[in-house]
């Protein structure tokens, strides 16, 4: 064939499809791909192909706001999360709630989170209350109760337990967990309430997260376009560095500079587009 035809048919050829950077395209994905899992890119930047979802409830565990179709993930997540509910119910725990994890199809949400995009997060609520079986409507609106003092410096002691420092150790400690992010206020208690515990390494500070812990997986074996971020820093993270979290600088964090988003990677073209 012709050197000039070859490039002519070449550029005819449509281009492979990029990916939005909108949560709300990617939130109108109400099913997932089909296939093995692909976990692609990272948690704040990323898809997932042939996702798996969370049952609504199971032994131990109930998946609260259903509505949002937010309950997908890695197979290796949702391993986690029945297994965690296995052993706290073992444990004597009432049934843990289960918050959001990812969309069908991964990517970011157009509302509440700017990771959980790659099938590797979940929330776990941190409400210890034991409500009756069909009582939790309050769950659809309300959420769990604060467990923070109003000036977040540490936990409200009239609502939060020695139970609840057990039920965040518990879950840090699962196999394939990166880390467990919570409120600075709860950190900090934490390590008042067990000094020179190695898990506290891999509890982190984060805002927000004042009645929920989110919990992220490293990148499982085989997944190579699965990118984890670094891993916490050495040590207990109970020095100074928690002190900034009172600073007005951590209170008033900068807003992101104007300007387009970040690309997605090119692999979750065909994720977003596929029928």
């Amino acid at each position: 064939m012709r050197g000039w035809l070859l490039a002519a048919l070449l550029l005819a050829l449509p281009a492979a499809a990029q990916a939005p950077n909108s949560g709300a395209e990617w939130g109108r994905l109400a099913n997932p791909t089909g296939g093995a899992t692909r976990i692609i890119g990272g948690t704040g930047l990323g898809c997932i192909a042939g996702a798996v979802q969370l049952p609504a409830e199971g032994p131990g565990f109930e998946a609260v706001r259903r509505y949002r179709n937010r309950h997908w993930g890695s197979p290796e997540i949702v391993s986690f999360l029945t297994r965690l509910a296995g052993e706290a119910r073992a444990a004597g725990f009432p049934p843990l709630l289960f918050g959001d994890m990812s969309q069908p199809r991964g990517g970011p949400m157009s509302s509440g989170h700017a990771s959980h995009q790659n099938g590797l997060d979940a929330d776990i609520w941190l409400d210890l209350r034991g409500l009756p079986a069909g009582s939790r409507a309050w769950a659809e609106g309300e959420g769990p109760p604060v467990l923070v003092l109003p000036d977040e410096s540490a936990v409200d002691p009239q609502r939060f337990t020695p139970a609840h420092a057990r039920l965040i150790r518990m879950a840090v400690s699962q196999p394939g967990v990166d880390r467990v992010l919570v409120n600075h206020g709860i950190k900090r208690s934490l390590c008042q309430m067990h000094p020179g515990e190695a898990w506290l390494r891999r509890v982190r500070p984060w805002r927000g997260h004042d009645s929920h812990m989110h919990v992220r997986l490293r990148c499982p074996p085989g997944q190579n376009d699965c990118q984890d971020i670094a891993p916490p820093p050495p040590g207990d993270g109970c020095d100074a560095s928690l002190d900034w979290w009172l600073s007005a600088e951590a209170r008033n964090p900068p807003r992101r500079p104007p300007g387009p988003p970040p690309a997605m990677p090119a692999a979750c073209g065909p994720v977003f587009s596929a029928r």
